[in-house]
């Protein structure tokens, strides 16, 4: 069945850091032009965190540049986001995207708190 599956949350303290892993089928992988990550805390809107446009250019948000990284593994069909220097404000649910001309595909989303 295809699907997009998302791995890796957890709390951690002010400073650390955490890896976001989102996996898919091979099919949905190969046809991706633009996959990114989301976020969306308690009382605000969802925000692109981070995103990697036809499989090349990298862009991130600029709450989150020089802290966070965005990859992928063709040979894994996976999407990764590597979060570092963490800060409470990065607290929300992280969800993936993967989209194509034809549609876009969301995961169910990770939880990520940060927090003394």
């Amino acid at each position: 069945q295809e699907q997009v599956v998302e791995s890796g949350g957890g709390l951690v303290q002010p400073g650390g850091s955490l890896r976001l892993s989102c996996s898919t089928s091979r099919r949905i992988f190969g046809g991706v032009t633009t996959m990114g990550w989301y976020r969306q805390a308690p009382g605000k809107e969802r925000e692109l965190v981070a995103r990697i446009v036809n499989g090349r250019d990298r862009n991130y948000a600029d709450s989150v540049k020089g802290r966070f990284t965005i990859s992928k593994a063709i040979s894994k069909n996976s999407l990764y986001l590597q979060m570092s220097s963490l800060k409470p404000e990065d607290t929300a649910t992280y969800i993936c995207s993967m989209n194509s001309p034809w549609g876009s595909l969301w995961g169910q989303g990770v939880q990520v708190i940060v927090s003394s």
